[in-house]
């Protein structure tokens, strides 16, 4: 073998080696021959030396021997993928599992670090997620398992380094690495973390984890503080405004909150108005401010006409204020409103609920005032036009007649005499053709229709 060219040793000659010290029942000397081979000859040509060395131990070692050999054709088989794929990384979770199972902590560090050394090529978040997941495993892992606090530390310290910020960041990572440090007792690194996040990636996730971690400690002062940062980074969020306001609620600073809510309700971009506006007039109602609430109702009226508003504000008076006649006149209000504009579903849907609110006060009298406002269902046809305003066909449809709609009364007037008078006609041609065949003159008069209707 010395005397051979490097090229010129392949794994045949090992395993020829090994087999004759096999059978010269030099046990030992064979699996150091195999083992030698093995660091030598690359995986990819590795193969067959490995079978031939898995037999080898079936016969000659123990169980531990065959176990080790067979780990060994496992990290050659995934050496072979990374080789083949660096960046694929669910090959390194499986690497990386099979070493955690052995237990040997150098050997697991190892293939971390040379896990965390395939960089995706790509800047794009979604390429990155599988990539982070191994900083994460392996930052637990030395806390956990290697019991490392400042390996830990480092190898934190060291992902968000590599973290293009500029670009896209991950909340998870500094919040497991804020977290980390608290359960280390260290309360100031911790806040430096959230801190120097905030401050270089500001996201909501950090904004919240940053929040929770101060209430938990109980530093109210830091929340107040930590919220306004919040609300300069993103005023239309309402969302924040409203858990602002409920902390001052929950330390029975109603005057803070009350000013919160007309600070959040009073910016002119909002995510979610309408559940700001809710959480708002909850407030005001969970602090029996009646007045106030009506206040709030009518502030919210001039804004948006919905009719959900008119009914929420109804139900408010019925259930909250026990006021019927105030309820009742906010149904005429939003009937009317509903009407003018001609809200036919909006106005059925508001009727529906003022008869509910009706039968629950028992007045039969208003009861069946309600009823009387709804409309007749009725079915109707209309053409219908492509894009290009050609015609495709007609298309049912239902519409409301209202009793109070005059111009659709007289039209269903109009038709009813219709029916009327070509049933009328039917009727004087039986006795007509009667008459023809028994050769008798009918009598005009007989069932003669008033047109004079029409």
């Amino acid at each position: 073998m010395e005397e051979l060219a490097p090229q010129e040793v392949v794994p045949e000659l090992y395993i020829q080696f090994a087999r004759f010290e096999e059978k010269c029942h030099e046990v030992e000397r064979a699996r150091h021959v195999y083992k030698y081979a093995l660091d030598a000859i690359p995986k990819v040509e590795a193969a067959e030396l490995y079978q031939a060395f898995i037999s080898f131990e079936k016969q000659h070692g123990s169980r531990k021997g065959i176990e080790d050999v067979i780990m060994d054709k496992r990290r050659f088989q995934y050496e072979a993928l990374i080789q083949e794929t660096p960046t694929d990384y669910d090959t390194w979770f499986d690497y990386v599992r099979l070493e955690e199972t052995e237990g040997d902590t150098a050997r697991i560090r190892e293939v971390y670090e040379r896990a965390i050394s395939q960089k995706p090529p790509v800047s794009e978040k979604r390429y990155w997620r599988r990539y982070i997941y191994l900083w994460i495993n392996y930052a637990i892992f030395e806390e956990l398992v290697a019991h490392d606090a400042e390996r830990t530390r480092e190898v934190y310290k060291a992902c968000v380094e590599n973290i293009p910020h500029e670009e896209f960041t991950f909340a998870k990572v500094w919040t497991m690495w804020a977290h980390f440090e608290v359960r280390q007792k260290q309360l100031t690194a911790a806040r430096k973390v959230f801190g120097h996040a905030i401050g270089r990636c500001p996201k909501d996730r950090l904004f919240k984890e940053y929040i929770q971690l101060e209430l938990n400690l109980g530093n109210f002062d830091r929340c107040r503080t930590l919220y306004q940062k919040y609300l300069e980074f993103t005023p239309h969020n309402c969302t924040t405004w409203i858990k602002f306001a409920e902390l001052e609620a929950t330390l029975n600073e109603f005057d803070r909150s009350r000013a919160l809510y007309e600070l959040g309700i009073a910016q002119d971009l909002l995510d979610k108005p309408e559940v700001l506006w809710k959480s708002y007039i909850d407030f005001e109602i969970s602090r029996k401010e009646h007045q106030r609430t009506r206040e709030l109702y009518e502030r919210l009226l001039e804004r948006t006409s919905h009719v959900k508003v008119f009914m929420s504000f109804a139900q408010f008076e019925a259930k909250e204020a026990q006021d019927l006649d105030g309820t009742r006149d906010i149904y005429q209000r939003a009937f009317d409103h509903t009407r003018d504009r001609e809200l036919n579903e909006e106005c059925v849907l508001l009727l529906e609920d003022w008869v509910r609110f009706e039968q629950s006060a028992g007045a039969e009298d208003k009861l069946q005032e309600a009823r009387a406002k709804m409309p007749r269902k009725i079915k109707k046809k209309r053409m219908i036009q492509l894009e290009d305003g050609t015609d495709a066909g007609w298309e049912e449809y239902f519409d409301y007649i209202f009793p109070d709609d005059n111009k659709a009364a007289s039209g269903l007037k109009m038709l009813e005499l219709a029916h009327k008078w070509k049933a009328g006609l039917l009727k004087k041609a039986e006795p007509a053709a009667s008459a023809d065949e028994a050769g008798e003159d009918p009598e005009e008069d007989e069932d003669e229709i008033d047109l004079g209707d029409l």
